[in-house]
């Protein structure tokens, strides 16, 4: 591959791409980035581009180690933060990032800091990140992501150098996805929808068999759903959970044999303990975006149902549905999809507020039952 092809992946926000590439050819990156915007505009794939091309001895060649690393989110010199208090970010999140900043690279010469819901970062949490914002390490990159700029608080924008990423059409992502991945559009609308508009994730939907196994089964529940009992329900919760969590295994004993040379080289469990912690955080990522994928399944296939019954059958995206989808469509109210698709962004809500992935996942199963039941 050839120089800077990472910058390619992001090909739908080229003016921020071809601003951040010169920035870091002319080894001129800004401190703290404050990237804004919705969901599918590409915020958190320019981030890995970034990083990437920050970490790479290349410039972001796309194919080295460290590269292929950072696209896994398995870098040792990258961390990708998420909020895990029920409110937002706690100030011992907040803490660690500034003790870890403090340390030398692992790798190479710079180390780089993903903040996902910045506008989730609340006063005492960022009082405990300002000064790591505002004066970092000269080896450190911090790129904090939010939807919105006001959400943000003030103390925090103001000391990052603010990118504002402009909506992405559906069709220029949907003829996107059918270059990269060879899928057909019917199918690049459809992980579209089901990704929440987001490119990159529709993407790795499309290449994951497993993915698409747990779009297919959400699918299955949501049609039989009406017909179980409460038992049968529970069973549904649990099968879906395990079909999200079936691909973490590979990713589990990809980190036991990195934990195991770890060891080897320093022999003392002490000098794992850093690891472990990146791991664990490396697999609630993981199975947050996996569940994440789950809920967009299913809140795609209401979406359809409501779509279809308002007659705009031309915006439904998944074409594979459209007999279920039309049958449901017929009898349910928009009503009763406003009631299904609140359901599954409360199931969403409370993943990310730390509850229980298979409670949330049994009160939306029962709640869209008894949509389903009463459709009207």
């Amino acid at each position: 591959m050839t120089r800077g092809c990472v910058w390619d992946r992001v090909a739908l926000q080229r003016p921020i791409a071809e601003r951040l590439k010169a920035a870091v050819e002319s080894d001129k990156v800004a401190h703290a980035y404050l990237f804004v915007g919705q969901p599918g505009s590409g915020t958190l794939a320019m981030a890995q581009a970034l990083a990437c091309a920050v970490l790479c001895e290349d410039g972001g060649c796309g194919a080295c180690p460290a590269c292929v690393r950072v696209w896994s989110w398995s870098h040792p010199d990258l961390m990708r933060l998420q909020p895990e208090g029920a409110v937002g970010y706690t100030v011992d999140q907040a803490r660690e990032l500034t003790h870890d900043a403090a340390l030398r690279p692992v790798f190479g010469r710079r180390k780089v800091y993903v903040i996902e819901d910045a506008d989730r970062l609340g006063p005492a949490a960022a009082n405990a990140l300002l000064k790591t914002i505002e004066e970092p390490p000269s080896s450190v990159v911090m790129v904090l992501l939010a939807r919105s700029y006001d959400a943000v608080l003030p103390t925090v924008a103001s000391r990052c150098q603010v990118v504002r990423f402009a909506p992405v059409p559906e069709p220029t992502a949907v003829a996107l996805l059918v270059e990269r991945t060879g899928a057909s559009p019917e199918q690049a609308k459809a992980a579209l929808s089901t990704a929440g508009g987001t490119l990159a994730r529709a993407e790795a939907l499309l290449r994951s068999p497993s993915s698409l196994v747990v779009r297919t089964l959400v699918f299955d529940t949501l049609k039989r759903l009406p017909f179980l009992d409460g038992h049968d329900v529970l069973m549904a919760a649990r099968d879906l959970l395990a079909a999200v969590r079936a691909p973490l295994e590979d990713v589990k004993a990809t980190q036991a044999a990195e934990l195991a040379e770890r060891r080897e080289l320093f022999g003392t469990d002490a000098s794992v303990k850093p690891l472990e912690e990146r791991h664990k955080r490396e697999l609630t990522a993981r199975e947050r975006e996996a569940i994440d994928l789950l809920l967009g399944a299913a809140a795609s296939w209401i979406r359809d149902a409501l779509v279809v019954g308002s007659g705009r059958e031309d915006l439904a995206a998944n074409a594979d549905e459209a007999d279920a989808i039309e049958e449901v469509a017929a009898v349910m109210s928009p009503a009763a999809a406003v009631r299904a698709l609140r359901a599954v962004e409360a199931a969403r809500e409370r993943v990310s507020y730390n509850v229980n992935p298979q409670l949330a996942i049994e009160v939306m199963l029962f709640e869209l039952q008894e949509v389903l039941k009463c459709p009207r």
